[in-house]
């Protein structure tokens, strides 16, 4: 199994900075992307950025504010936000897809538990 725990979420004022961390533990041996999701109150998840390899991809309303990057080494992925809008405001879940586990040859997909991130003055 794999396990994905997120860091970071809480409360930022517009304008402001947040950095999300999520690290996946367990019984793999690779995993191919990692991404971030929010889902708003009411609303449906959505993809915020992904990435694979050094390859990156944003929905269109965080490009330019955020950041995506990962650390191969301690198999975790950040979400740098900047210039957060109160629209920013969502659970935020990390996402890791195509994950090799030992053992067996079947790519995989995992949710962490989701971090609350909200953008209010």
């Amino acid at each position: 199994q794999v396990q994905l725990v997120e860091s970071g979420g809480g409360l930022a004022q517009p304008g402001g900075s947040l950095r999300l961390s999520c690290a996946a533990s367990g019984s793999f041996y690779s995993i191919a992307t990692m991404g971030w999701y929010r889902q708003a109150p009411g609303k449906q998840r959505e993809l915020v950025a992904s990435i694979i390899r050094d390859s990156t991809n944003y929905t269109d309303s965080v490009k330019g504010r955020f950041t995506i990057s990962r650390d191969n080494a301690k198999n975790t992925v950040y979400l740098h936000m900047n210039s957060l809008k109160p629209e920013d405001t969502a659970v935020y879940y990390c996402n890791a897809d195509g994950v090799l586990i030992w053992g067996s040859f079947e790519p995989n997909n995992y949710w962490g538990q989701g971090t609350q991130v909200t953008v209010s003055s």
